[in-house]
């Protein structure tokens, strides 16, 4: 049984833009993969800032910091600013600092890149681990060559390509050892679409640390409502008129649905027509589903 309503024909696509005000956009898999941009996908974006919506990119990947981001839209030659701009880094970062409100006195270890540091530090928080030389060591790790901080307040783990048995053995320790250490993470996607294929994401990198601890950590990325608490303490928006653009059921289909926004799936990323339709397709149900995002180019001829 197909799940959603498919989008086809110039009039669907029309309709789509006109009803909402408010775009959100995931990034990898929707507008790009890697450095290579998804065929329309910076021409859409162009459509839909012309008739006056408002556009959010909102990011699980943490191995980028917003300012990062922006360059980043800036090399592919696509329009975005910087107020736009949501990642799981920068969620994590007002998350720490605001929610929690982790003493200045306080570090957190870092398992992830330097986009979490550099979101860390606008934030004013101290930060030890994250892409430290002294962590990617070949070395085996021993406790006898190991002292703990007394003031790691929280570890935060985000996806890491240099991820080792060092890591994992400094997080656990703080984790067990240090009373109130709060266990965070970016996101736990279970892979991401890289060019060639699919690898495994920030889920993947955090799995040892539950396993180990027999604990989840608290989850910021989507499809938390942490990150669009986020969303909304910078941007006014209405859920009825607004609507959440992806290429995953279980983080950006869902994430639009906990906060009451409506859906577009597209197939350009992790999800597939098999994961959609017939008699093993997913409980997850988005709005609309499209091949790509460039699909909505054909909303201009509608309405010439």
């Amino acid at each position: 049984m197909s799940k959603g309503i498919y989008l086809s024909s110039p009039e669907h696509y029309e309709i789509l833009i006109e009803k909402y005000d408010t775009w959100m956009f995931d990034c990898d898999g929707v507008l790009w993969h890697d450095d290579q941009l998804i065929e329309g996908a910076a021409e859409v974006l162009k459509i839909l800032r012309t008739r006056n919506k408002a556009i959010v990119f909102v990011t699980n990947n943490a191995t980028k910091s917003r300012k990062t981001y922006k360059r980043k839209f800036d090399g592919l030659g696509v329009e975005a600013y910087l107020g736009e701009i949501f990642g799981s880094a920068y969620a994590s970062a007002v998350y720490i600092s605001s929610v929690i409100k982790l003493s200045k006195s306080k570090k957190v270890y870092v398992i992830g890149m330097i986009g979490i540091e550099e979101e860390l530090a606008e934030e004013g928080i101290s930060c030890i681990g994250g892409t430290d030389p002294a962590d990617r060591t070949v070395e085996p790790f021993s406790l006898s060559n190991f002292t703990l901080d007394p003031e790691v307040g929280a570890v935060l783990c985000g996806f890491d390509p240099f991820i080792n048995y060092t890591k994992l053995s400094k997080a656990f320790q703080y984790l067990s050892r240090n009373p109130g250490c709060h266990f965070l993470a970016t996101n736990t996607d279970s892979s991401f679409p890289a060019d060639g294929g699919v690898l495994p994401g920030a889920g993947a990198i955090s799995a040892p640390l539950r396993f180990a601890l027999d604990k989840d950590p608290l989850v910021i990325g989507k499809p938390s409502i942490t990150m669009l608490d986020c969303i909304k303490a910078k941007i006014d928006f209405d859920p009825k008129r607004s609507i959440m653009v992806g290429d995953r059921l279980n983080t950006d289909i869902l994430f639009g649905q906990a906060g009451g926004l409506s859906t577009l799936l597209v197939l350009t990323g992790i999800t597939s027509e098999k994961d959609i339709t017939g008699p093993n397709a997913s409980s997850i149900v988005p709005d609309f589903v499209t091949q790509s995002l460039g699909d909505l180019r054909a909303a201009e001829r509608s309405s010439r």
